[in-house]
């Protein structure tokens, strides 16, 4: 096989030109449409005569291809960013509420495993041994050292810092979109997530819907949770209920509590299927069930301990 031909070019000879009709040989190479893959042309010119009457058909079949790509893709969790690197497992949602972002090596540390490396006397990070700063120029010199390095989770830990404001850095919203456009670049699903949100709230960046759909459609497909859900509302709120149960099903079978609601109320008012609801139902007890540890619910018992004490202290106070 010549690893240098095209993609679009046909592997056989077989067919003809959808235009003129000119059979594919050795000599004449057919081309697909790359858009539909449905009809063959033997050059730019025939395509560009075809194009009306091929038209609606190509739109059709293009339309079709994207939804199959949409829907079979990203069935999984990321374990690249939603998994702890300690215990293995995948961290609950909230990712935020339920790990450490560590500076020192942008690791989501899982609470439990904080949990547990504490217990053992262990104050340093659980992941890389790195000594606590607990110094926000130091933790700054630490992220740029590795974002110099094209670490994407640095450039994307930084970004956030100048979306937020936070570590002594000035709020900057349009910095943290360029900082997050490089991240996506590398490879980073929260980054495109995180652009997403930009262009859906219009911080940064010009709000512009189809721009925010494109990049969360692009995180969902590499298991992005949260993007998927965002996919299933836009859905929703456009009335398209079987393609936004489609959606709600797949974050739901990931584990996202948003998207079971989401779906069971859909049940309720007639908008989702018994087996829509049934089986993301199913899916999301499973998912919960693979992501529980005896340190995780201890963490979050003490934790849960911890905000009643608080609000006990405040409602004194006041």
């Amino acid at each position: 096989m010549d690893c240098c031909k095209p993609a679009n070019v046909c592997e056989d000879s077989g067919g003809a030109c959808a235009n003129c009709g000119k059979q594919g040989s050795v000599t004449v190479k057919l081309k697909n449409c790359t858009a539909c893959r449905l009809v063959k042309y033997c050059g730019v010119d025939c395509q560009r005569a075809h194009r009306n009457q091929h038209k609606k058909a190509c739109k059709q079949r293009a339309a079709e291809l994207k939804d199959k790509q949409l829907y079979s893709q990203g069935l999984e969790r990321s374990e690249d960013e939603d998994f702890c690197p300690i215990c293995t497992l995948p961290i609950p949602f909230p990712l935020n509420q339920h790990s450490v972002l560590e500076a020192c090596c942008t690791k989501k540390i899982c609470n439990g495993c904080v949990l547990a490396a504490t217990k053992r006397g262990m104050f340093d990070c659980a992941f890389c041994r790195t000594p606590p700063s607990n110094n926000d120029a130091c933790d700054l010199a630490t992220i740029r050292a590795r974002v110099a390095k094209k670490d994407p989770a640095a450039i994307l830990f930084l970004g956030q810092n100048y979306f937020f404001g936070q570590r002594g850095l000035q709020k900057d919203t349009r910095r943290a979109v360029k900082l997050w456009e490089e991240a996506a670049e590398l490879g980073s699903i929260e980054a495109l997530y995180n652009l997403g949100t930009a262009y859906s709230l219009g911080n940064g960046v010009q709000k512009d819907e189809a721009k925010r759909t494109q990049f969360w459609a692009r995180a969902a497909m590499q298991g992005h949770v949260e993007s998927r859900h965002n996919l299933g509302c836009i859905e929703g709120k456009k009335g398209e209920h079987d393609r936004a149960a489609r959606h709600f099903l797949i974050s739901a079978n990931m584990g996202y509590k948003k998207s079971i609601d989401t779906i069971k109320r859909m049940f309720i008012d007639g908008e989702a299927t018994k087996d829509q609801y049934a089986g993301a139902l199913k899916g999301y007890q499973v998912a919960v069930e693979e992501i529980k540890s005896h340190d995780r619910d201890e963490a979050k018992r003490l934790g849960s301990l911890e905000r009643k004490t608080s609000r006990y202290y405040c409602s004194k106070d006041y």
